[in-house]
């Protein structure tokens, strides 16, 4: 049976919505394509129906470039980024050769698993509901494709009744949804957690050059979530979140060293403040480091504490994780092997004569006494430099070109001259990344941290032990004090408006409950279920003997209410009608056992002429409702109920 118009329309609307939902992770040049192919074939369907299904010379070559065009973004057919796109192709082309009521069903079975694909992208609310929206069109389609009698005469289904029962129907579904979620034995690794090449989305990277941080100082989007086991955050001034310790520099770019992963020794680190525990829930990275704050005093599991007090994993993580971690903000830093020394005083041949002529100048000047150099360098900064995130292009001697001609930057640039200074000075230095300060949600009771909260600083040997020392506070003290959005809003526009950061940051807490209900939900959260049922740890069997209990006790209420449903339909109007039979047998007409709705009707019209009008009225509602249609409709049971009451059969009786 060929597709009509009203078919052919959804089924084109369930495609485009399977297609919004991987924008954003496809390539332009597929977005572009998709997009265009669609289209085209809507108009084509419109306007020229007669013309059929897109021609085989058109869709031959197209389905054979589709494989070369993904082999050559991707290098390779497999894996999730070139899947996805590949089954995207796959499934346009199948919307172009789609005529028949079969290629239909075709085409959106094959949607209804590009559809699900989308959720391995993207873990978040927004895309959760975004693709339990287009779940809507596939299943209203299947609808519209069932035969029906006005399909024989052309017509086609009522758009809105099919997507309301559509609507009652999933709806009615979620129960049962909520079962399978909660209790169906899940793999250790959830399917959405499974690793992918998409580009990281950290702000922190292990490198760091002069305009690196850039973009991240305006981009809202969260990089961790922290809640504290006391219930209230550090001051803000406190929030140093520890990422990466950069150690050597090439003159461009700042870049780890093979000493960063050594391990810390005993005794190197003396701990002089109460330790503060806090729960740190990351998103997905695809790197391996962690955020804790300045300093932990241990490393989670699968995770080593460097000798810099980093925290770095055996894995890339690639799915929004929580963690248990204890820091504490008072410590003493010691441990400078020579080795160590040596390389915290590198600086590379030949960049920044004029910033290694000012460092030596220094070292002469203030004997070599590391505290009076650095504040020398610190009232340099506050005298005569700008805090900007538009600073002007650097050259090859960058440090030379910012701390002598442009004088302008932000925390790379500060922290990257000062580390080069402290060496020129015969001073230890080196540069943390990471991230400062954070928004303290106190509706979720969680310190936000956000990518523009993104930060580099540094540490210097000072009276024998490291000390963080941070320019960029010289320079914008409110970037310390109050945070990113302080600091940055004279140059961006959208941080200005305080209602939109409040409603940025409810947002998130419902993204947070979202990924502490949803996204965390892993198998030793499930395992715990039924620990209130004096199981501690729940195996494959009780799982799926609690599966099934809780399955079909919501079954065996579903089954309840639909023939409930159908029994109370069907007992209004019968409860009516022997109403009616009561009245007109109180009036002197009794019914016989035997006696059907029309027999009866001749008889009490004999007897009560006068109300035979009203009578043939009722009966033959009676007899419509009962015998005329698959199940009573409810509301016209209802109003023949009312009609039987406003009957008066003696008022009509001579």
């Amino acid at each position: 049976m060929r597709l009509n118009l009203h078919q052919f329309n959804l089924l084109n609307l369930a495609v485009l919505l399977v297609l919004t939902t991987h924008f954003g992770h496809l390539p332009l040049w597929m977005d572009a394509a998709g997009l265009a192919i669609v289209g085209a074939r809507w108009l084509q369907r419109r306007y020229r129906p007669q013309w059929g299904a897109t021609p085989v010379w058109i869709r031959l070559p197209l389905t054979l470039g589709l494989p070369v065009a993904v082999i050559a973004q991707y290098g390779t057919l497999l894996g999730l980024e070139p899947g996805s796109v590949l089954a995207i192709g796959m499934l346009i082309l199948k919307l172009s050769e789609s005529e028949k009521v079969r290629d239909a069903r075709a085409a959106l079975t094959f949607a209804g698993f590009v559809l699900m694909a989308a959720l391995l992208f993207e873990r978040n609310l927004i895309n959760a509901a975004h693709v339990a929206l287009a779940v809507v069109p596939l299943f209203v389609c299947m609808r519209a494709l069932e035969p029906r009698p006005t399909d024989a005469v052309g017509g086609g289904p009522d758009l809105w009744h099919s997507t309301r029962s559509t609507v009652l129907g999933l709806t009615a579904a979620i129960p049962l949804t909520l079962v399978v979620f909660v209790f169906m034995p899940r793999l250790a690794q959830p399917l959405w957690g499974a690793p992918s090449n998409e580009e990281a989305r950290t702000g922190v990277s292990d490198t760091m050059a002069p305009g690196q941080f850039a973009e991240l100082m305006v981009d809202d989007s969260p990089a961790f979530r922290v809640q504290f086991a006391s219930g209230q955050p550090p001051l803000p001034a406190q929030r140093y979140w520890r990422g990466l310790v950069l150690n050597r520099f090439d003159g461009l770019t700042w870049t780890r060293t093979e000493s960063a992963s050594a391990r810390l020794e005993d005794g190197d680190l003396k701990l002089l403040s109460a330790p503060i525990e806090y729960e740190l829930t990351l998103e997905p990275t695809q790197q391996r480091w962690l955020f804790p704050l300045d300093v932990p005093t241990r490393a989670p599991e699968r995770f080593a504490r460097n000798a810099d007090l980093t925290l770095v994993g055996f894995r890339p993580l690639s799915a929004v994780q929580r963690f248990s971690l204890s820091s504490v903000l008072e410590y003493r830093l010691e441990g400078l092997t020579p080795m160590r020394r040596q390389a915290a005083l590198n600086m590379p041949y030949g960049f920044n004569p004029r910033l290694q002529e000012l460092g030596a100048q220094w070292r002469q000047q203030y004997g070599g006494d590391a505290q009076r150099i650095v504040q020398a360098a610190l009232k340099l900064y506050h005298d005569e430099f700008s805090y900007t995130l538009t600073p002007p292009v650097l050259g090859r001697d960058g440090m030379d070109d910012f701390l002598f001609e442009t004088r302008a930057g932000y925390c790379e640039h500060f922290s990257s001259s000062f580390a080069n200074l402290m060496r020129a000075a015969g001073v230890p230095a080196r540069v943390v990344v990471g991230y400062q300060g954070g928004y303290w949600n106190a509706d979720g009771s969680y310190l936000l941290i956000r990518q523009s909260d993104a930060h580099a600083w540094n540490e210097v040997w000072l009276d024998g032990r490291w000390q963080r020392i941070d320019p960029t506070a010289a320079v914008r003290p409110e970037r310390v004090a109050l945070g990113s959005r302080a600091a940055n809003s004279g140059e961006t526009r959208w941080y200005r408006a305080q209602w939109l950061l409040d409603l940025r940051n409810r947002w998130d807490l419902a993204n947070q409950m979202w990924n502490e209900v949803i996204v965390q939900f892993d198998t030793l959260r499930q395992q715990g279920l039924l620990r209130n049922f004096g199981v501690e740890r729940a195996n494959w069997n009780q799982l799926a003997l609690a599966f099934g209990i809780a399955s079909s006790i919501l079954m065996l209420l579903g089954l309840y209410w639909a023939l409930r449903r159908e029994r109370q339909q069907s007992d209004t109007l019968d409860q009516a009608y022997h109403h009616l039979c009561r009245r007109l047998a109180a009036a002197g007409v009794a019914r016989a056992a035997q006696e059907g709705p029309i027999s009866y009707l001749r008889r009490v019209c004999q007897h009560l002429p006068q109300a035979a009008a009203e009578l043939e009225g009722l009966f033959a509602d009676y007899v419509r409702l009962r015998y005329a249609l698959p199940e009573p409709d409810a509301a016209g049971s209802r109003e023949f109920s009312r009609a039987v009451r406003r009957f008066k059969p003696a008022g009509n009786h001579s």
